[in-house]
């Protein structure tokens, strides 16, 4: 039974990144619709990371922008500075970001800081690297911000390479999850997030997996973030914003399902159709934002994907 049901969620992922591969098709030589096809897949990337750390493990992390953008600064700046090749600077700052997120995670367990404290001090957090970028001007050059275009490896320079490039980070995150939680980590990680005081008494090391929970979580949403930072063709500090990807990712994750394999994929294809649709309001779609998270945790909890195996009565993972 349980040969047949993954399996048929192997299936049903092949699918979903077939389906997710046609789009460029679809799209055809529109740019405008091309770069949002593929920021829909950067929002799929950074949903499934949070997804790890918030969704299996209740850790508030607040800083998704953030540790993102300490990856993407890391990786051009020393591409810059240093004349490194990014094949080299993206896994320093891939590392650094896992770094950052085990760290947060292992002081708020150690220290014992429920949820809401946890969201507080990477809330904190995310502001200090905002300061701190614009700070270090030298390095960052602080509001202005710096080109990327041209720097990256050569897959991320054309729309279409850039958006399978992006696309094969997404399918490799979907397989590594599904496979995370398949494994002894996985059912840690689910005890931890029904019962976390159960999960100790049954001999779980609830700091080990947390650490590990956000170690991945964060190394994936560097790895997103510093391809990101090489494809767009400049980074900023509103690039990375609470506002850009935190907020973004929230609504993703709550549109689509937390704790599911697909949920990330149909929140990030609905936000992405949604982003769209409010565009033409300019700031004001930050409001929207913030309305739809407020109905989404009071009404709409379970996400798309419950409600689809509800209405068509079928499993979805």
């Amino acid at each position: 039974m349980n040969r047949e049901r993954h399996l048929a969620d192997y299936v049903a992922l092949a699918a979903v990144v077939a389906v997710l591969a046609l789009v460029p098709l679809a799209v055809g030589d529109s740019a405008h619709f091309m770069r949002l096809a593929t920021l829909m897949l950067v929002y799929i990337a950074y949903a499934v990371a949070f997804n790890i750390i918030f969704g299996h493990t209740r850790q508030l992390f607040l800083c998704l922008g953030a540790l993102a953008g300490s990856s993407g600064y890391v990786s051009v700046v020393l591409t810059i500075k240093l004349g490194l090749s990014p094949w080299l600077t993206i896994p320093l700052g891939v590392a650094s970001a896992a770094l950052l997120g085990g760290v947060f995670s292992y002081v708020s367990v150690r220290r014992g800081l429920g949820v809401i404290f946890v969201g507080i001090v990477t809330l904190v957090f995310s502001l200090i690297f905002h300061n701190l970028v614009l700070g270090l001007r030298e390095l960052t050059n602080g509001e202005t911000g710096i080109e990327t275009k041209g720097l990256g490896p050569a897959v991320l320079q054309s729309a279409p390479a850039s958006y399978y490039a992006v696309l094969a980070v997404v399918a490799a995150s979907l397989v590594m999850y599904h496979l995370l939680m398949r494994s002894r980590a996985g059912k840690a990680f689910q005890a931890i997030a029904d019962d976390e005081l159960a999960a100790e008494l049954a001999g779980i090391d609830v700091t080990f997996y947390k650490v590990l929970a956000a170690t991945i979580g964060s190394a994936l949403l560097g790895t997103v973030g510093a391809v990101y930072a090489y494809y767009s063709g400049f980074i900023s500090p509103t690039v990375y914003s609470l506002v850009s990807v935190d907020i973004v990712v929230l609504v993703t994750l709550l549109l689509g399902g937390m704790g599911t394999l697909l949920g990330p994929v149909l929140g990030g294809a609905v936000f992405a159709v949604l982003d769209e649709v409010v565009r033409p309001l300019g700031r004001l779609n930050v409001l929207v934002y913030g309305v739809l998270m407020i109905v989404l945790v009071v009404t709409f909890r379970h996400g798309l994907v419950a409600m689809l195996r509800k209405v068509l009565r079928v499993r979805i993972p």
